[in-house]
């Protein structure tokens, strides 16, 4: 297993507290087959009396694992990182990894050099699977990762033809449920705030958007739709400014994300339109105890912690035995109606 530092447990050390061979050792510390249960447990005692940790840069080096896995980002813009967004799925993986002994590593990566060091930092047997989040349309990083042979798993997909294992909600049966939401209260002018249109997550809401109306026989007018080019606030407040300007009869807005949507609430009260009275607002992902707003939100939830769950089990099965088909999890979503509309 390698050298340990001078005074600490050795190998050797365990097995004659356990009373068995070295290889009997390290075939418990790699969960191998093969071993009694009561020879499990004795090295298991001997190991805990002892205090012994294995030399994990070792294993690596011999094929064993690296007990860890990668969360990686990819947006190039750091304010994103600190949207609640971001922070619910870095605790629900953190917490569906709780009770294993993986480490959960956080990293950031934008660039083709940055994608290409990760991708050969992986193949060094630092990690053993990857969590993909935020990828955009035209992104090479899974298909690396795939052709590395390394398990991946998103969230949220590329496309709708996406030929690597990923966790999604039903982000344009959501969107749909909003807006049919709104006609059914008896608004029309019914504006939308998309977020980027190279995520498949942000099309998928605007398709959404469009199937609502279409049926319920609501012509659509593009002009009522603004491209965000992220999913902040900022955005939100310049893309209603920009839809009452336009359309000073608009009576609802969809947002594609709740931060979208805290901003369009801004907006329209500095515009001094009354919500929900004036204009009626709806947004998506129900993040609303992290970013309260006034009035209180109605928005679209996306089970966000079952997403971060449903991540690591997929994630931890392909780590032990590579099926043999891409796994697609669709999740629910629900319309949790509050104030706004």
């Amino acid at each position: 297993m390698g050298r340990q530092r001078p005074g600490t447990p050795t190998l050797e050390e365990v097995a004659a507290l356990a009373g068995v061979g070295r290889g009997t050792v390290s075939r418990v510390i790699n969960n191998a087959p093969g071993v009694r249960d009561s020879t499990r447990r004795a090295v298991q005692r001997a190991i805990a009396e002892l205090g012994y940790v294995p030399n994990l840069a070792a294993r690596s080096l011999a094929g064993h694992r690296a007990d860890a896995v990668a969360l990686v980002m990819t947006e190039t813009d750091w304010r994103m990182f600190g949207e609640p967004f971001f922070t619910e799925i870095v605790h629900a993986v953190g917490d569906a990894l709780t009770d294993t002994p993986v480490q959960l590593l956080l990293t950031l990566v934008r660039t083709d050099t940055e994608r290409r060091r990760f991708v050969e930092y992986a193949r060094g047997g630092r990690v053993d699977g990857v969590l993909l989040m935020s990828v955009h349309a035209a992104d090479p990083l899974p298909d690396m990762l795939a052709k590395a042979g390394l398990p991946t798993v998103m969230l949220g997909r590329r496309s709708g033809d996406e030929s690597v294992t990923y966790v999604d909600a039903d982000n344009a049966g959501g969107a749909r449920g909003a807006v049919t939401y709104l006609l059914e209260s008896g608004r029309r002018a019914i504006g939308a705030i998309s977020g980027p249109l190279d995520m498949y997550v942000a099309e998928c809401r605007l398709r959404g958007y469009r199937e609502a109306l279409e049926l319920s026989g609501v012509a659509a007018d593009p002009s009522l739709v603004v491209e965000g080019d992220d999913f902040t606030e900022e955005t939100g407040r310049r893309a209603m400014t920009s839809l009452i300007g336009r359309h000073p009869e608009l009576d609802a807005v969809f947002a594609a994300s709740d931060t979208l949507a805290a901003g369009a609430l801004e907006a329209l009260g500095a515009a001094g339109r009354r919500v929900p009275r004036d204009v009626a607002v709806i947004g998506f992902d129900d993040l609303h105890p992290a970013r309260p707003t006034d009035p209180p939100l109605t928005t679209v939830r996306q089970p966000l912690g079952e997403i971060g769950r449903a991540m690591v089990r997929l994630l931890l099965e392909e780590m032990e035995e590579s099926p043999v088909a891409w796994r697609h999890v669709i999740l629910r979503t629900e319309l949790v109606r509050r104030d706004t509309a």
